[in-house]
């Protein structure tokens, strides 16, 4: 990854935060992000290696940031992780919510735990990593909030009633506390992809029956929907929007 010049990244200086950011659409994100300059805090669950490998490209790049560990569904972790990055750099300007799991089934076969452990992680730990990052965000009067949700959230998907709540959930949720925080210059955007090549989508059994409903006639690239994200982050256009769901799907 080589690095813009210094004139070109819009980032400079800025602290940004991505949620999950060890692989797919996070992890390309997190370059992006590092791209225009900003110190990059990549959250991870398990993927240790994968997060620092992240955070070593940025950094051969000419960038900056850590790799920090934390359950974003649970309240403790979260506010443990936002005191760590408030201790290195003292201020918190870009925060993209894009942890996320599947736990596909279909309603009738669907247990409890599946329902919960997607509905905790997806929309749960959304809740509790804006909260906490909203707080430092009023105090500075700016910031800029992205939330990963999916076209599943928008339109359903047979075997993912917990995941398609979960987004849509995302999806009410953005638009409610982008109405909240715009009076202290912070803007609240949703990112819906559509079916991209990442880890969730490599096993599915029907893509070519999904393809048939692509105009575009093919999955989307992280590094697509990161594009999106970058926009809503840096650009100086993003200034007036908040409120809003963007679909990368293709047409889908």
């Amino acid at each position: 990854m080589e690095a813009l010049p210094e004139t070109l990244q819009r980032l400079k200086g800025k602290i940004a935060i991505i949620t999950g950011g060890s692989r797919g659409i996070g992890r390309s994100t997190a370059l992006a992000l590092g791209m225009e300059g900003a110190n990059v805090v990549v959250n991870y669950a398990k993927s240790s290696d994968a997060a620092l490998e992240v955070i070593a490209e940025i950094v051969a790049a000419g960038g900056n940031g850590m790799a920090l560990q934390a359950d974003v569904s649970q309240m403790e972790e979260v506010d443990n992780f936002v005191k760590k990055v408030m201790e290195k750099w003292s201020r918190i300007d870009i925060l993209v919510n894009n942890a996320g799991i599947t736990r596909d089934k279909l309603l009738l076969r669907m247990k409890p735990e599946d329902w919960h452990s997607v509905i905790d992680l997806n929309l749960t730990g959304v809740f509790l990593c804006t909260r906490a990052v909203s707080k430092i965000m009023l105090k500075q009067k700016s910031g800029r909030i992205i939330n990963v949700a999916s076209v599943a959230g928008q339109t359903g998907n047979p075997g993912q009633a917990n995941y398609s709540a979960a987004k849509a959930g995302v999806i009410g949720f953005t638009k409610t506390v982008a109405k909240e925080l715009a009076n202290r210059g912070i803007t609240v955007n949703a990112v819906a992809p559509g079916f991209i090549a990442t880890d969730m989508t490599k096993d599915l059994k029907n893509s070519e029956e999904i393809m048939k409903f692509i105009p575009l006639g093919r999955y989307g690239k992280p590094e697509e929907v990161a594009g999106m994200i970058k926009f809503l982050a840096a650009d100086d256009a993003a200034n007036y929007i908040t409120g809003q769901v963007f679909n990368v799907d293709g047409g889908f």
